[in-house]
């Protein structure tokens, strides 16, 4: 072993890792370090390149310490970070998993789609009946949605438009589906209305208070349902009508109308009404007008139908059906229903019975299937 040879290079190998942005204590440590690996291993295996094997050792020793010593800080770290023993703090980040579902580097639909389904807790039947669309066409943009968003960082979040309408149909599908999450969907809704001023937002919360006052009202005690003319008034919930009324009338006084305020103007109408037979269906034919300015949706002009023909005769809102799709869901329900009006028992039973083969829910397949039975009854006698 030529330890002259070790002791002149030492220098030049530790300049070398100093240029390579090794600071200089960790640099002269390594190139100790390696000095003792040439000791152990020069004897029985001497490089040709004592310089080159030395300043290679020395950088892989310097590395080794760097990682090593970031390893040791970062577990301090850890141990530092460590929460305290005892109850964890109540922390609800559920709402702020709505905002960063809602990537802005996806469409709104398929922020929509992909909350609903990793956060909302719905499955993919339930939102593709939701979007009106097949089961298969909703999976392939789910799908889509997640490849999208796969490697990026959620640090952006969504938009408050795209929430709403992840919280609405979280609220609808609760409300009407096979999954209570309506209670989830209305709290969710007043921790954003808390934290956001903004028209729309009070107009969801109002829309949600009012449809969820009728809820104990929905269903006999046989699971069966109650349409909202035969529902008993007297089992609404006063209060949450009432809290709904006062943010509702608080959103539209500043004049920035939006869809969820024009559905809860609606549902504040048939909430004022003491009996069905009092409702004031002329104005919510003009609310109705207003959505479907707003939203040019089809199930908005499929409820217009009925409300036209409740304002204005059966035969006028069988014109304003006849404008639809035929396929649009309960379309034939609501055809069925104008016919009854109009006092072609025939044809509606027929169109109940179809209704309920294409039914969403046992629930609403058994209550057109009742009707349809009504019908037929009443024909025979």
């Amino acid at each position: 072993m030529d330890e002259a040879l070790l002791r002149s290079l030492t220098p030049s190998v530790l300049a070398i890792l100093v240029r390579r942005g090794a600071d200089f204590a960790a640099a002269e440590d390594a190139v100790q370090d390696a000095l003792v690996e040439a000791f152990r291993v020069w004897p029985a295996d001497p490089p040709r390149d004592a310089k080159g094997w030395l300043v290679t050792v020395a950088w892989r020793k310097f590395l080794d310490a760097t990682r090593s010593d970031a390893a040791r800080r970062r577990r301090e770290d850890l141990v530092d970070e460590e929460p305290a023993p005892g109850p964890a703090p109540a922390v609800d980040d559920t709402l702020q998993l709505y905002f960063l579902c809602a990537h802005p580097s996806l469409t709104p639909s398929s922020a929509v789609a992909l909350t609903l389904r990793a956060v909302g807790g719905l499955t993919t039947r339930q939102i593709a009946q939701a979007y009106l669309v097949p089961e298969a066409t909703m999976a392939q943009r789910i799908s889509r949605a997640k490849r999208t968003v796969s490697g990026v960082r959620f640090d952006q979040p969504g938009d408050v438009a795209t929430v709403l309408r992840v919280l609405y149909l979280v609220f609808n599908e609760g409300y009407s589906g096979d999954i209570d999450l309506a209670a989830e969907a209305i709290r969710l809704t007043r921790q954003l209305a808390a934290a956001i001023d903004h028209p729309e937002v009070a107009g969801l919360l109002a829309l949600m208070l009012l449809h969820h006052a009728r809820r104990a009202s929905r269903t006999a005690p046989d699971g069966s349902l109650v349409p909202l003319a035969e529902q008993d008034r007297g089992r609404w919930d006063t209060k949450s009508i009432a809290e709904g009324v006062d943010i509702l009338q608080a959103a539209l006084a500043r004049d920035r109308l939006g869809e969820f305020q024009a559905q809860a103007a609606i549902a504040a109408l048939h909430a004022d009404a003491p009996v069905a037979e009092e409702t004031d269906w002329v104005q919510i034919v003009e609310w109705y007008d207003e959505l479907t300015r707003l939203t040019d949706s089809p199930v908005v002009r499929l409820n217009r139908a009925v409300a036209v023909g409740e304002a204005d005769g059966p035969r006028a809102g069988l014109a304003a059906l006849a404008e639809l799709d035929d396929s649009l869901p309960r379309h034939t329900a609501v055809a069925a229903y104008l016919h009854e009006r109009d006092g072609d028992l025939a044809t509606a039973a027929r169109l109940y019975a179809e209704a309920a083969q294409q039914a969403p829910n046992l629930a609403e397949r058994d209550y057109l299937t009742r009707q349809a039975a009504r019908l037929n009854t009443r024909r025979r006698r």
